[in-house]
Protein backbone atom coordinates (compact mmCIF):
# COMPACT_ATOMS: atom_id res chain seq x y z
CA UNK A 1 0.00 0.00 0.00
CA UNK A 2 1.21 3.80 -1.14
CA UNK A 3 1.46 6.73 1.68
CA UNK A 4 -0.31 9.21 0.52
CA UNK A 5 3.10 11.27 0.62
CA UNK A 6 4.04 8.82 -2.06
CA UNK A 7 0.50 8.80 -3.93
CA UNK A 8 0.71 12.33 -3.90
CA UNK A 9 4.12 12.51 -5.42
CA UNK A 10 3.20 10.05 -8.59
CA UNK A 11 -0.01 11.72 -9.04
CA UNK A 12 0.89 15.79 -8.72
CA UNK A 13 -0.44 17.22 -11.77
CA UNK A 14 -1.18 14.06 -13.54
CA UNK A 15 -4.91 12.27 -14.11
CA UNK A 16 -4.03 9.61 -11.54
CA UNK A 17 -4.05 11.47 -8.79
CA UNK A 18 -6.32 8.99 -6.60
CA UNK A 19 -4.57 5.89 -8.24
CA UNK A 20 -2.27 3.22 -6.37
CA UNK A 21 0.71 1.50 -8.43
CA UNK A 22 0.96 -1.98 -8.19
CA UNK A 23 4.29 -2.79 -6.20
CA UNK A 24 6.93 -4.26 -8.16
CA UNK A 25 6.55 -7.02 -5.60
CA UNK A 26 3.49 -7.82 -6.80
CA UNK A 27 2.22 -10.41 -9.54
CA UNK A 28 1.04 -7.39 -11.57
CA UNK A 29 2.80 -6.39 -14.14
CA UNK A 30 0.96 -3.32 -15.31
CA UNK A 31 1.31 -0.61 -13.91
CA UNK A 32 -0.16 2.71 -14.14
CA UNK A 33 1.90 5.27 -16.31
CA UNK A 34 1.06 8.80 -15.88
CA UNK A 35 0.77 10.06 -19.61
CA UNK A 36 2.87 13.28 -19.96
CA UNK A 37 0.48 15.94 -19.78
CA UNK A 38 1.25 18.50 -23.14
CA UNK A 39 2.13 22.41 -22.07
CA UNK A 40 -0.78 24.44 -23.33
CA UNK A 41 1.68 25.36 -26.30
CA UNK A 42 2.28 21.55 -27.17
CA UNK A 43 -1.47 21.18 -27.02
CA UNK A 44 -2.66 24.23 -28.93
CA UNK A 45 0.13 22.86 -32.11
CA UNK A 46 -0.99 19.48 -31.98
CA UNK A 47 -4.45 20.57 -32.56
CA UNK A 48 -3.30 23.09 -35.14
CA UNK A 49 -1.67 20.68 -36.52
CA UNK A 50 -4.86 18.10 -36.63
CA UNK A 51 -7.00 21.62 -38.34
CA UNK A 52 -4.65 22.43 -41.52
CA UNK A 53 -4.40 18.48 -42.12
CA UNK A 54 -8.18 18.09 -42.29
CA UNK A 55 -8.70 20.81 -44.27
CA UNK A 56 -6.05 19.15 -46.74
CA UNK A 57 -8.12 16.52 -46.60
CA UNK A 58 -11.24 18.06 -47.13
CA UNK A 59 -9.85 20.15 -49.85
CA UNK A 60 -11.13 19.61 -53.78
CA UNK A 61 -9.08 17.60 -54.40
CA UNK A 62 -7.62 16.34 -51.33
CA UNK A 63 -4.12 17.51 -51.01
CA UNK A 64 -1.55 14.81 -49.78
CA UNK A 65 0.54 16.53 -47.15
CA UNK A 66 4.08 15.84 -49.29
CA UNK A 67 2.72 18.39 -52.19
CA UNK A 68 0.84 20.82 -49.79
CA UNK A 69 2.79 24.08 -50.63
CA UNK A 70 2.71 27.84 -49.81
CA UNK A 71 -0.66 28.48 -51.84
CA UNK A 72 -2.59 25.75 -49.78
CA UNK A 73 -1.09 27.63 -46.73
CA UNK A 74 -2.44 31.32 -47.44
CA UNK A 75 -6.23 29.56 -48.81
CA UNK A 76 -6.02 27.99 -45.23
CA UNK A 77 -5.66 31.36 -43.87
CA UNK A 78 -7.83 33.23 -45.93
CA UNK A 79 -10.62 30.09 -44.94
CA UNK A 80 -9.84 30.85 -40.95
CA UNK A 81 -10.92 34.25 -41.34
CA UNK A 82 -14.87 33.64 -41.60
CA UNK A 83 -14.46 31.90 -38.01
CA UNK A 84 -12.55 35.56 -36.95
CA UNK A 85 -13.74 38.23 -34.64
CA UNK A 86 -11.86 40.62 -35.22
CA UNK A 87 -13.50 43.97 -36.69
CA UNK A 88 -11.52 45.29 -39.99
CA UNK A 89 -12.93 47.93 -41.53
CA UNK A 90 -13.22 49.19 -44.95
CA UNK A 91 -11.98 51.90 -46.38
CA UNK A 92 -15.37 53.33 -47.20
CA UNK A 93 -16.36 52.82 -43.50
CA UNK A 94 -17.16 55.57 -41.01
CA UNK A 95 -15.17 54.31 -38.41
CA UNK A 96 -12.14 53.49 -41.07
CA UNK A 97 -9.01 54.29 -39.60
CA UNK A 98 -10.83 55.20 -36.22
CA UNK A 99 -9.70 53.74 -32.61
CA UNK A 100 -12.90 53.32 -31.09
CA UNK A 101 -15.90 52.30 -33.15
CA UNK A 102 -18.96 54.18 -31.33
CA UNK A 103 -21.95 52.48 -33.43
CA UNK A 104 -22.12 49.26 -35.77
CA UNK A 105 -21.34 48.61 -39.17
CA UNK A 106 -21.13 45.97 -41.75
CA UNK A 107 -17.49 45.53 -42.10
CA UNK A 108 -16.15 41.73 -42.13
CA UNK A 109 -15.09 40.15 -39.32
CA UNK A 110 -11.84 38.54 -39.52
CA UNK A 111 -8.98 36.34 -37.63
CA UNK A 112 -6.42 39.34 -35.91
CA UNK A 113 -3.23 39.51 -37.32
CA UNK A 114 -1.44 38.12 -33.86
CA UNK A 115 -3.19 35.11 -34.19
CA UNK A 116 -2.29 34.19 -37.69
CA UNK A 117 1.23 34.79 -36.79
CA UNK A 118 1.13 32.96 -33.79
CA UNK A 119 -0.51 29.99 -36.11
CA UNK A 120 1.79 30.37 -38.59
CA UNK A 121 4.74 29.88 -35.91
CA UNK A 122 3.00 26.95 -34.18
CA UNK A 123 2.78 24.99 -38.37
CA UNK A 124 6.09 26.17 -39.33
CA UNK A 125 7.07 23.86 -35.85
CA UNK A 126 4.71 20.97 -36.14
CA UNK A 127 5.43 20.57 -40.23
CA UNK A 128 9.19 19.52 -39.15
CA UNK A 129 8.63 18.22 -36.05
CA UNK A 130 5.90 15.56 -38.16
CA UNK A 131 9.24 14.77 -41.01
CA UNK A 132 8.81 17.65 -43.11
CA UNK A 133 12.29 19.27 -44.23
CA UNK A 134 12.66 22.54 -43.25
CA UNK A 135 14.12 23.90 -46.94
CA UNK A 136 10.68 22.60 -48.44
CA UNK A 137 8.94 24.03 -45.13
CA UNK A 138 5.46 25.87 -46.97
CA UNK A 139 4.49 27.85 -43.38
CA UNK A 140 8.36 29.46 -43.81
CA UNK A 141 7.85 30.55 -47.65
CA UNK A 142 8.42 34.33 -48.17
CA UNK A 143 4.88 34.71 -49.18
CA UNK A 144 3.71 33.62 -46.11
CA UNK A 145 5.79 36.45 -44.16
CA UNK A 146 4.51 38.86 -46.96
CA UNK A 147 0.55 37.97 -46.38
CA UNK A 148 1.16 38.45 -42.85
CA UNK A 149 2.60 42.13 -43.06
CA UNK A 150 -0.21 42.90 -44.98
CA UNK A 151 -2.30 41.42 -42.88
CA UNK A 152 -0.94 43.44 -40.01
CA UNK A 153 -0.35 46.79 -41.63
CA UNK A 154 -4.10 46.65 -42.96
CA UNK A 155 -5.58 46.11 -39.62
CA UNK A 156 -3.30 48.83 -38.05
CA UNK A 157 -4.85 51.14 -40.63
CA UNK A 158 -8.30 50.58 -40.40
CA UNK A 159 -8.08 50.64 -36.92
CA UNK A 160 -5.77 53.97 -36.84
CA UNK A 161 -3.20 52.11 -35.00
CA UNK A 162 0.14 53.08 -36.89
CA UNK A 163 2.85 49.66 -36.38
CA UNK A 164 5.87 50.86 -35.06
CA UNK A 165 8.33 47.85 -35.59
CA UNK A 166 10.37 47.91 -32.35
CA UNK A 167 14.12 48.99 -32.85
CA UNK A 168 16.30 46.76 -31.28
CA UNK A 169 18.61 48.61 -28.78
CA UNK A 170 22.26 48.16 -29.49
CA UNK A 171 24.73 47.25 -26.66
CA UNK A 172 27.49 50.36 -26.00
CA UNK A 173 30.13 48.35 -24.58
CA UNK A 174 32.76 51.07 -23.19
CA UNK A 175 36.29 49.57 -22.26
CA UNK A 176 37.32 51.64 -19.69
CA UNK A 177 40.69 51.62 -18.83
CA UNK A 178 42.16 53.56 -16.21
CA UNK A 179 45.87 53.67 -15.97
CA UNK A 180 47.52 55.84 -13.27
CA UNK A 181 50.37 56.78 -16.01
CA UNK A 182 48.31 57.77 -18.47
CA UNK A 183 46.50 60.16 -15.64
CA UNK A 184 49.21 62.15 -15.10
Amino acid sequence: MMSSEQRREVGEGSSTTNATLAPSDHHHHHQLSPTPQLSRYESQKRRDWNTFGQYLKNHKPPVPLSQCNYNHVLDFLRYLDQFGKTKVHLNGCLYFGQFEQVGSCSCPLKQAWGSLDALIGRLRAAYEENGGLQETNPFANSAIRIYLREVRDSQAKARGIPYKKKKKRRKIQINVSINNNEAN
